[in-house]
């Protein structure tokens, strides 16, 4: 479970248990899009609290961020409206619109990366293997990009490419592209899947499911196992017919997935079973 899933404030998959208070998520979603340089600054101190061993060294790294809050807000909007002298509230706007469209920005490339379908969601269990095969098998699956010609993939800071961040996180962000290509290919061969689309389809698939998981589960049509947002090895528990493939082709989980709804189609045009296929 990536410690960036909801942010503690988003039911962002159905294994999250649903409250009343998630009703409110849609306009939590807005008020996170518009401050989101401090979502993110209380995001950090709460998972620096979690390792941190006394309440003085809590309270301390809670004091250095409202130091920081009220330096930068002072700056923004009292520093540099008082020098503007009578065209304080021009510097004002700018500041404040500025401020909104970066906060904004940021949020949906960041949110794009994270919760679109495809975007597989994990345990804390499963997520205590730090390093091998497993660990990047779970940070490939766990993230999702969004294709961004040159000047787009610079103006997120390279974060199109968010599997690849995931993978190397201590890569410079100029080398994702190049990394990215090899991972395609690696995906390619060993049947894959490699979560990528438009900026706009991806951001519309997150608002689908932030608005949809505001719902009680009982109002959702696909369960905890199968939904587009979040997923298990138990949605394949009723493919009962093995998966075509030619002699030659590696099967893995990118045919699998993809095989699953004509699966399901011909499941639900077959006749019910018979007492006696129940019991075979």
């Amino acid at each position: 479970m990536d410690d960036d899933l909801g942010y503690g404030v988003i039911r962002i998959t159905r294994d999250q248990p649903w409250k009343p208070e998630h009703l409110l998520q849609p306009l939590r979603n807005l008020l996170l899009a518009a401050t989101f340089e401090w979502g993110i600054a209380l995001h950090d101190l709460y998972s620096e609290q979690t390792r941190t061993g006394t309440a003085a060294e809590k309270s301390a790294q809670t004091r250095a961020l409202l130091g920081k809050i009220a330096r930068q807000t002072g700056k923004d909007y009292l520093l540099f409206p008082a020098l503007s002298g009578r065209r304080w509230r021009r510097t004002l706007t700018a500041n404040l619109t500025a401020n909104l469209l970066r906060n904004v920005w940021a949020y949906v490339v960041i949110f794009c990366g994270h919760f679109p379908d495809g975007a597989e969601k994990f345990t804390l269990a499963d997520s205590r293997t730090k390093r091998g095969a497993e660990w990047y098998l779970r940070q490939m699956l766990g993230a999702a990009n969004f294709r961004a010609v040159p000047v787009m993939a610079f103006l997120s800071g390279n974060l199109c490419y968010q599997i690849e961040h995931h993978l190397f996180p201590d890569l410079p962000s100029n080398r994702y592209a190049e990394i990215s290509t090899k991972m395609q290919a690696l995906c390619e061969k060993y049947d894959l899947p490699y979560t990528t689309g438009s900026l706009a389809g991806q951001y519309l698939q997150t608002l689908r499911t932030i608005h949809k998981l505001a719902l009680l589960d009982r109002f959702l049509r696909a369960t905890v196992d199968d939904a587009p947002e979040t997923a298990s090895e138990l949605k394949f528990r009723t493919v009962r017919e093995p998966i075509e493939s030619t002699p030659a082709s590696r099967i893995g989980l990118r045919t699998a997935l993809r095989a699953l709804p004509t699966h399901r189609r011909t499941r639900r045009r077959s006749p019910p079973p018979t007492s006696d296929d129940r019991h075979a």
